[in-house]
């Protein structure tokens, strides 16, 4: 069943006309005709059955059928804070985060990232970023979708969080004394810090120990940027969450 996401109001047996670029994917790329049934989520949980009523010049309605209950999203409350990584690596680690159930990912700029963004450039990778977002919960069937928070240097960030006090932190590090397996079961908001390519530096990684993150180690291996986190989140989705 094809997925949708429409952010816009959506009206039970009312009418939705697809945005061009959606519409476009809908027609070309997926070559669905009228009559063709779809699936409209609005991103807040919401899902509605529908089919596609018209398909003409690059103009596609879709007839909202009805609501469906459908809750797909995970008993664990986690926050990524992903530090940036280059080319496709971030795409990646988004993609996985939100098939894993994150509920809000928060780029960060470190020392060690590869790439460089501020300004304009930073406003239009998270706009990219959520993108990726939306279509992973077109993929993997979710109702909810994930904010993509605006980027932020970890200084600034790790300032914020020095003043919230909430919620469990971990900072993945390959030599962290703590082991997922040996951690209860979270029982609050966790928030995953991971860093670039290079890994924090050695202040970055005092500084979140004083802001409260807990290191915690993945094994004896170390693992690269775009999978450590993944790999996280896989294994507290076995162990606490809904595997």
């Amino acid at each position: 069943m094809t997925r949708i996401y429409f952010p816009d109001p959506i009206q039970d047996h009312g009418i939705c006309q697809l945005p061009a670029a959606k519409a476009h994917h809908v027609a070309h790329v997926l070559r669905l005709a009228p009559g063709d049934a779809v699936v409209l989520f609005d991103g807040q949980g919401n899902a509605y059955d529908a089919a596609i009523s018209k398909c003409v010049r690059g103009e596609v309605s879709v007839q909202v059928r009805g609501r469906r209950e459908e809750d797909r999203e995970s008993p664990l409350q986690v926050t990524l804070a992903q530090a940036v990584s280059s080319g496709e690596r971030m795409d990646y680690t988004i993609q996985k985060a939100v098939e894993l159930g994150i509920t809000a990912i928060q780029p960060l700029m470190a020392e060690r990232c590869v790439v460089r963004l501020s300004g304009e450039r930073a406003a239009k990778r998270v706009t990219h970023w959520q993108a990726v977002v939306a279509a992973a919960c077109e993929q993997c069937g979710r109702n909810r979708v994930p904010e993509v928070r605006p980027l932020l240097s970890l200084r600034d960030w790790l300032d914020g969080a020095a003043t919230s006090g909430e919620g469990i932190r971990w900072l993945l590090a390959p030599d962290g004394p703590a082991v997922l397996r040996e951690l209860p079961r979270p029982s609050a908001m966790v928030t995953v810090l991971a860093g670039p390519e290079g890994g924090f530096t050695a202040i970055e990684a005092a500084d979140a120990v004083r802001c409260g993150f807990q290191p915690l180690r993945l094994g004896p291996r170390v693992l690269r940027t775009e999978t450590a986190a993944v790999a996280l989140l896989a294994a507290m989705q076995a162990l606490w969450g809904d595997f």
